[in-house]
């Protein structure tokens, strides 16, 4: 059973919102309003970071003039290694044995403390030591059952690694004097903020963040959602763009979803803006790297403002994008993933590769068994969530069978076969749980990649509220995630040393 504080702070919580949403549907505007809210004043927010606080870097930008859609980027440290070896060439003949140096690698980690990094599938094997290009024994790995929480070593992107190769970020700077790293063995890397040298930046997979709140609440700059992005970032090794999507009720439906592909989009745009700018840098015959950088920023709006993201477009890899939803922004990233299905090259070089589903809010006309025996469940009971479907469906769409809420009806778009591979999290006590383990149930059956991790004693937003109410199951279902999206970002034959 969950534990005291979860209970007393879920009946508080379920008091609190209940109140809140009924002040809403009495209060909902006329008209809706297009330029909308993304948070509300009770949310506690986190200010941008733009340090590496506890390793992660933070900016928030607004990226459509038209709404108060925004986005909060998460950089992680490991950004600042170089750049990887491509992984197309040939590998290099494996050394003889040598005596361990203390020579840092790209991670941090001395070459003589190898078998402390973290492999992909749990602890390194006795084989993985011995060669790390063949991949470990998957029956030494089979630890990754269902709900366990898997045992990790050290890991590239733990903050403390780059303390090991003396990398100190010194703030963000829109001057021309570039900032130096310097790594143990004297070498230094370049960085230069708000415009990093495009030559020295390691190139990494994008997350696209959906947070939770029905509809009606949360934001991705709250407290409690830049906790979670900051733990996925760092375990994921990825650049986590939270997406700070329009609430209801002063933008009904479609307004969120729609935020979801305007996102999505620009993404795109960044992408092919950034090699337009760096093809336009190349061809000006500029010798030195510099001032090659600094020919990257000229690509300006009618105002004069920069149109290229530095941060995306010096790290970002979007061929490795990944949709990660959260309640009711799971529904937002499967209607982002069959978007992205539908529109196939016209994103390019965008490539959805997988999705994570986060106790999804999927609700439907006939009840479910959980739907009946936990309708009085913690946090977000069946009333709480009528209310919130009230505030967010138009009055003549409102239906437990909307396209929105169930996923199971048909014609809701693409064949089933065409969605990428999907991650499903529930949790034991989620009155919702059993509509997306059916969900999940039917990807499988098309032979889509959709395992489900259940988690017992759990509730809904357990891995999301994890700094208020301290879910000791918080932390595994992150690693999990991590585990399993590792194996569709990572290079192709690299899935196991990433």
């Amino acid at each position: 059973m969950p534990s005291v504080t979860v209970k007393l702070y879920s009946v508080f919580f379920k008091l609190l919102l209940k109140h809140r949403l009924q002040n809403r549907i009495q209060s909902q505007p006329d008209d809706s309003d297009p330029f909308g809210v993304t948070s509300r004043p009770e949310e506690s927010v986190a200010a941008v970071n733009p340090s590496f606080v506890d390793g992660v870097a933070t900016k928030d930008i607004h990226i459509d003039p038209f709404t108060s859609l925004s986005v909060r980027i998460f950089l992680p440290e490991s950004a600042l290694s170089p750049p990887e070896p491509d992984p197309k060439s040939q590998p290099q003949p494996r050394p003889r044995a040598r005596i361990p140096s203390r020579a840092a690698d790209l991670n941090g980690n001395s070459q003589g403390n190898q078998p402390s990094r973290r492999h992909s599938y749990g602890t390194p094997t006795a084989a993985a030591r011995d060669d790390p290009g063949k991949p470990p024994n998957l029956e030494e790995s089979s630890q990754l059952s269902l709900g366990r929480r898997n045992s990790f070593g050290s890991s590239a992107t733990d903050p403390h690694n780059a303390k090991l190769n003396g990398n100190h970020f010194r703030g963000f700077g829109n001057d021309a004097e570039s900032l130096s790293l310097r790594s143990s063995d004297g070498g230094g890397l370049p960085y230069r903020g708000y415009s990093p040298l495009m030559g020295n930046a390691r190139k990494l997979p994008v997350m696209l963040q959906f947070h939770g709140g029905g509809w009606v609440s949360g934001s991705n700059d709250s407290v409690v959602n830049d906790v979670f992005c900051r733990r996925m970032a760092k375990l994921c090794d990825v650049i986590v763009v939270a997406v700070g999507y329009r609430l209801a009720p002063e933008n009904k439906y479609p307004a969120a979803f729609e935020d979801g592909m305007k996102v999505l989009n620009w993404l795109a745009k960044q992408a092919n803006l950034a090699e337009c700018s760096k093809s336009m840098g190349s061809s000006r015959g500029v010798t030195t790297e510099s001032k090659k950088s600094d020919l990257h920023r000229n690509i300006v709006d009618t105002f004069g403002a920069q149109m290229v993201e530095p941060w995306l477009a010096a790290h970002g890899d979007l061929s490795r994008c990944v949709l990660l939803g959260v309640s009711c922004g799971a529904n937002i990233a499967d209607y982002v993933a069959r978007k992205a299905v539908e529109a196939g090259r016209l994103l390019d070089p965008i490539k959805v590769v997988a999705q994570v589903l986060l106790y999804p809010f999927f609700m439907g006309s006939v009840p479910t068994h959980s739907e009946i025996k936990l309708a009085n469940s913690y946090f977000y009971d069946k009333d709480t969530c009528l209310l919130a479907w009230k505030l967010f469906l138009p009055e003549e769409e409102f239906s437990l069978d909307h396209p929105a809420a169930n996923p199971l009806i048909p014609g809701r778009g693409p064949p089933l076969k065409l969605m990428p591979p999907t991650l499903t999290v529930v949790a034991e006590h989620d009155w919702m749980r059993d509509r997306a383990i059916a969900y999940s149930e039917e990807l499988r059956k098309v032979n889509v990649d959709a395992p489900v991790y259940d988690y017992k004693d759990a509730v809904h937003e357990f891995a999301t509220l994890d700094m208020l109410i301290k879910a000791p199951q918080a932390q595994a279902c992150a690693e999990d995630i991590a585990i399993w999206v590792k194996k569709y970002i990572s290079f192709r034959g690299h899935e196991f040393s990433y």
